[in-house]
């Protein structure tokens, strides 16, 4: 009796362990590929930013000397308030329209499913491609944005719209949009349907208005989902690039240049690998400061 215990006791931790290798078998390959691809360049990066490090020559271990010159260099600090200033547009843009078409599509009528398709038809767009299009779009003389503007009395086909920082920061703004608020919509649809009928029906048996239950009820509901939204949204737009290189090239006079558009041109335009590292690094810190500070004022009470 108690050999047959013993063995089953045997058999059950056996077929436990192979699980465990099993289990183990499986995430290997990605571990491989996130220490590889995410944890090497990390530690490099940090490596880095502790020395000059020019792109040809010697480098020379300075300390936090690259970062105690960052605190005072005022092309990055003028670079991070206009990133500061582009999520603080783009972020509340992004969301408002993104629920209102989530709202929009949610509701069971004919053609709801074709208008989801629509809008989110520009996700699929490459960045880089959406950016020359809008370029192309926004282009005086030949562009048909300038005979839209024209139509409306908001400018004429000569006006060049990349000539001042408010006009060309608009423009991005819209590109972004049209771009972004598909995949917003989606997110934030999954969320909505994710919140059973009965609550919303309870409370507008107990009188509550539409305004009341969408405030009281559906939005604290969607809470988590608001949460996984906003931290994307602000992290993209804290890490915008793409859209600046390719539509405005940083004009007009350098007023368009963001936080990663100036560690590019430090790093490879200047040169000066060390000290992008150092801003790297600083931006990756106030990154990772942000969507925690996000996440923490955006939890549920349970969790």
């Amino acid at each position: 009796m108690n050999g047959d215990r013993h063995r089953g006791r045997r058999r059950s931790l056996s077929r436990a362990g192979r699980r465990r290798l099993a289990g183990i078998a499986m995430t290997t390959p990605a571990l491989a590929l996130i220490t590889l691809f995410f944890f090497v360049p990390l530690v490099m990066m940090l490596w880095m930013s502790l020395h000059n490090w020019p792109l040809l020559g010697e480098h020379r271990f300075i300390g936090l000397e690259n970062y105690r010159d960052a605190l005072h260099d005022t092309e990055f600090r003028t670079a991070v308030v206009f990133t500061v200033k582009y999520t603080l547009i783009t972020t509340p843009v992004l969301f408002v329209l993104g629920l209102g078409l989530a709202l929009l599509v949610r509701q069971r009528r004919r053609g709801a499913r074709f208008f989801q398709a629509v809008y989110f038809l520009p996700v699929v767009v490459g960045l880089a491609s959406a950016a020359f299009l809008w370029l192309f779009m926004f282009q005086s003389d030949i562009g048909p944005a300038g005979d839209l503007a024209d139509h409306l009395g908001l400018g004429s086909r000569t006006t060049n719209w990349f000539a001042g920082s408010n006009s060309a920061l608009l423009v991005v703004i819209g590109m972004v949009t049209w771009k972004i608020v598909g995949l917003q919509m989606l997110l934030l649809l999954t969320g909505l349907q994710s919140i059973p009928v009965d609550v919303e029906e309870a409370a507008r048996i107990d009188g509550a208005s539409r305004l009341q239950t969408f405030r009281y009820v559906i939005l604290p509901l969607l809470r988590p989902t608001l949460a996984l939204v906003l931290v994307f949204s602000v992290a993209g737009s804290l890490l915008a690039f793409d859209q600046f290189y390719v539509m405005t090239g940083g004009g007009p006079s350098n007023s368009t240049i963001t936080a990663v558009y100036e560690i590019y041109r430090t790093s490879f335009i200047k040169f000066q690998l060390g000290y992008g590292s150092a801003l790297s690094a600083l931006l990756m810190i106030a990154l990772v400061g942000v969507s925690a500070a996000q996440m923490l004022l955006l939890r549920s009470s349970d969790q």
